[in-house]
């Protein structure tokens, strides 16, 4: 991808989310974090691992979660082609690393709305579809992650606009965060949105002189 930060493009196995704007946009951010050398780092959905091995390179003790088994494959995989260490863990969103804390989490869940919301995802789309509103994966991220940060650790989460940025934002804070959108970025639709335009269009989720995707990082902090 142009622009991508990684040294080291990552292998992509069939059914593995591959890095896309929304990864390059949360590197951006993560790169903006002044952070020590060995700060404890999680990235939840790490799909190829590709934002857990930035982090890696930078000196943080990384671990790195997601649901899906080839995905777990793909990042340890990587982090031997990398030669970088990172610990990774099956399983669906924090649940392996309940009890533990964190300096920074990086998030980057499905978040597209889908047309049969009420249907749990499965193979790849589990990468990108979020219930009827795209918010699924995002509010339980927002409840949750306020017991894995340490005082002064740092949410970085990537969504689209389609799914609520200031509904994020207010969540966060309402669980006694301090939260906004850092960044935004602005990009064609891609093949999921091409195909859910009509209905996300009727919904009223996308104006109809929309014809390009807005994404955001959101950050939010743990007061000291």
């Amino acid at each position: 991808m142009a622009g991508y930060p990684s040294a080291v493009n990552p292998l992509v196995p069939p059914g593995v989310y591959a890095p896309q704007e929304d990864t390059e946009l949360l590197a951006g951010a993560l790169f903006d974090e002044p952070l020590p050398p060995g700060a404890e780092v999680l990235d939840v959905g790490t799909g190829t691992g590709a934002l857990a091995l930035e982090a890696a390179r930078r000196g943080f003790r990384v671990t790195a979660v997601d649901v899906s088994r080839r995905a777990v494959w793909a990042a340890r995989l990587n982090a031997v082609r990398a030669g970088l260490p990172l610990r990774i863990r099956h399983g669906n969103l924090f649940d392996p690393v309940r009890g533990e804390s964190f300096d920074l989490i990086l998030a980057n869940p499905p978040y597209v709305p889908a047309p049969d919301g009420t249907r749990r995802p499965r193979g790849a789309a589990r990468a990108w579809d979020a219930g009827d509103d795209g918010r699924l994966v995002v509010d339980r991220i927002c409840r949750e992650v306020p017991d894995l940060l340490r005082p002064g650790g740092v949410l970085l989460l990537v969504q689209s606009a389609l799914s609520g940025p200031d509904l994020t934002v207010g969540c966060l804070r309402s669980s006694g965060l301090k939260a906004a959108v850092t960044r935004r970025r602005r990009i064609a639709f891609g093949p999921v949105l091409r195909g859910r335009e009509r209905w996300l269009r009727e919904r009223g989720l996308l104006p109809a002189a929309e014809d390009k995707e807005e994404l955001v990082v959101v950050r939010a902090e743990l007061p000291v």
